[in-house]
Formats: structure tokens, sequence, C-alpha cells
């Protein structure tokens, strides 16, 4: 279990400090970045699963997911999904916004209940409904002080949870599905690149050598962490892992402030104050849940 937690841990530090990645990237336009992160996604996955002997694993679930069409759907709406995530994620980063980036994935795991609970009929506890008021009052302070919508951190929550949603679907080991899910998009994403090639305007291969080799990196950067985090998952509990994932967006929140100078106003303070105490009321009730899940399940109670 504690080399699990490390795994875990390990890839939401990655997810945390990824965006001074991004940051080195600054002169590159995030939609550029976006299609070399899905093309390099794509073939550093191959490779991967070339070298850990995954191939027919890969062609067995493409094929199960090709005669499901209702999961071949699925497959293309978290595609769809997941590179909306990365561009929004990518774009606030580059215009100085990680402050309202971390603030997407400090409430992330609340949309993802609220969705459940609308296209899945999940019931939430009272103490899930308390999180949900106080994270909308967090929400609210913001939009209200500053007169402007927090836009990016609730697509980037409602992306992501609408992407969990897609997923469960699609229930495939986790190198599979990120080879799957840039396979879909890869198309886009080379058509894309070679326009700006074709119009002069490619920053690949156009400029300084690190800045190439950062923009075919993006994909080992992207994959990477998943492949931590899927080893890690494998050997702990949910409940474990709900309090390990608000280590990225507090480093990310961390960054933003501390490294590229953001500013974190007394309304920031304020807002954060009400996300941080509906994400922790959050994580408690679902900890209680599972431990009283556990210790019925233990007693040979039928549940």
């Amino acid at each position: 279990m504690k080399t699990g937690i490390f795994y875990a841990a390990f890839s939401y530090i990655l997810w945390g400090v990824l965006p001074i990645y991004w940051k080195l990237l600054g002169g590159v336009g995030s939609d550029e970045i976006l299609a070399n992160r899905v093309f390099w996604s794509f073939f550093f996955m191959v490779a991967l699963l070339l070298v850990t002997k995954k191939r027919p694993l890969f062609i067995e679930t493409f094929r199960g997911l090709a005669a499901n069409r209702r999961q071949m759907l699925a497959l293309i709406t978290a595609s769809i999904l997941i590179s909306i995530n990365w561009f929004i994620y990518i774009y606030a980063v580059n215009t100085g916004q990680m402050i309202q980036a971390s603030l997407g994935y400090y409430i992330n795991p609340l949309v993802s209940v609220l969705l459940g609970m609308i296209f899945l009929k999940e019931k939430l506890s009272v103490w899930q409904y308390l999180s949900f008021g106080m994270a909308a009052i967090g929400v609210l302070i913001l939009t209200f002080s500053y007169g402007q919508f927090p836009w990016i951190a609730l697509t980037l929550a409602i992306s992501f949870g609408l992407y969990g949603l897609a997923k469960k679907l699609i229930k495939v080991e986790a190198a599979v599905g990120l080879t799957l899910e840039t396979l879909v998009v890869m198309p886009v994403a080379a058509v894309y690149m070679a326009v700006l090639f074709l119009n002069g305007t490619s920053t690949l291969f156009n400029s300084a050598v690190v800045v190439d080799i950062l923009l075919i990196g993006a994909g080992a950067a992207t994959a990477v962490p998943l492949l931590y985090f899927a080893r890690g998952a494998q050997s702990i509990p949910l409940s474990m892992l709900g309090f390990l994932q608000y280590i990225a967006p507090t480093i990310t929140l961390l960054l933003g402030v501390f490294m590229y100078d953001e500013t974190f106003s007394k309304v920031h303070l304020l807002s954060f104050t009400f996300i941080w105490a509906a994400v922790t009321i959050y994580s408690v009730s679902r900890t209680k849940l599972a431990l009283n899940f556990k210790t019925r399940k233990g007693k040979g109670i039928e549940l």
C-alpha cells in the first residue's frame, strides 16, 4: 500500500508542476501546444504499448469498442472532452490564470458528484449538499467581487467531470485508454499542424531546438503522470485517492502565487476558504462512507 501511495502522490505532484512545462512554451500559441500534445502523446503511447507488450490488449479493446456503437460514441466524447480540458488548462497557465485553473480542480470532485446525481441518478448525502453550497458561495464571491464569471475554473471542472462520466462507459486499462483517446483526435491535430507548416507559421522545427524538444516531449509529459497514477490507484483505497487528488491544484495555486506572481487578494482568500471548507467536508464524508462500508462488509452485513 505504501508503494501505491507513493505512485499516486507522485503522479499528482507531476500534474501539479506541469504548468512549469507549459510556461516554458509561453511563446507558442495554446492551440499549437495542444495539437503537439495530442499528436506526440499518441505516438509516445504507441511506443509504450509495444515496449510493454500491450499491443494485443490494445487491438482486442479497440475491436470491442468498434463493435459497440454506444461505447465508441463514449470514446469519441471522452476524447473531445479531454482535448477541451487540456486546451483550457494550457490557455489558463500561459495567460496568467493559474489560480483560476487550480480552483477548477479543487471543485472538480464536487462537480463530478453533481453530474453523477444528474445523469446517473446517484443520491447525495446532507454533507455533500452542504459542500456544494459552500463551493457555490466561493464561486459567487469571485464572480460578484470582480464582475467576471470564473469560466476557466468551471469549464475545467465540468469538462473533466463529463470526461469521467464518459470513461465509466468504457472501462479500459489506463495506457490503452489514453492511446485510444489520442487516436481519435490525433488526425485533427496532424491536419492542424500540417496547415501551420504550409502557412509557414509553425513553431515546431522553426525555432530554438529546446522549443522543439519541449513540444515533442509534451507527449511524455502527458502520459507519464497518468501511468504513475494508474499504478498507484490499483493498490490504495478510493478514499485515500480522494485526499491525494488535492495535491495537484495546491501545487498549481502555490506556483501561480509565489513563482509567477499572480495576484491572490483578500477576495481570493475568502473565496478559496469556502472552497477549501467544501472539499474538506466532501472528502471527510467520503472517507466516513468508505470506512462504514468496509466495516459493514467485514461484519458480513448485507449491503
